[in-house]
């Protein structure tokens, strides 16, 4: 079974979806995050079944079966947390000043590679003091 990665982001107040596979790359956008993952996988179907009805060589994915690894980018990660905890929490689990955690949220910026880095180290510190929660 082939594992297809599909990187999901948010810009432009939508969630976007690209999954590179060779020759191809399948892209899609929703406005939330069930819907991007549910897009992205009735989008690989569509190209799976293409596949099946070509004469084409057919690639991997398609003759040995599949499945989707979701990949979230920070400002998916942002967005689909915003809401449940406030940038003012996230601004003291991760150090990074509310307003900049805006511009990640919304795709409006990216962050360097370090800051990518502390905000993960953030969720991370924050999911272990709720799984010692008992």
């Amino acid at each position: 079974m082939e594992k297809i990665i599909a990187r999901i982001g948010y810009a432009a107040h939508n969630y976007s979806a690209l999954v590179e596979l060779p020759n191809e790359v399948v892209a899609v956008t929703h406005k939330t995050f069930e819907g991007i993952k549910e897009a992205i996988a009735e989008s690989l179907e569509f190209s799976r079944e293409g596949h099946l009805h070509s004469n084409d060589t057919m690639p991997d994915w398609v003759k040995n079966g599949y499945e989707i690894e979701f990949k979230m980018e920070i400002s998916a990660l942002l967005q689909y947390y915003d809401g449940i905890l406030t940038r003012s929490a996230l601004s003291r689990i991760t150090g990074i000043n509310e307003r900049q955690l805006g511009h990640y949220a919304t795709g409006y910026r990216k962050p360097r590679e370090k800051l990518r880095e502390k905000i993960i180290e953030g969720f991370h510190k924050l999911g272990k003091e709720f799984s010692s929660v008992v």
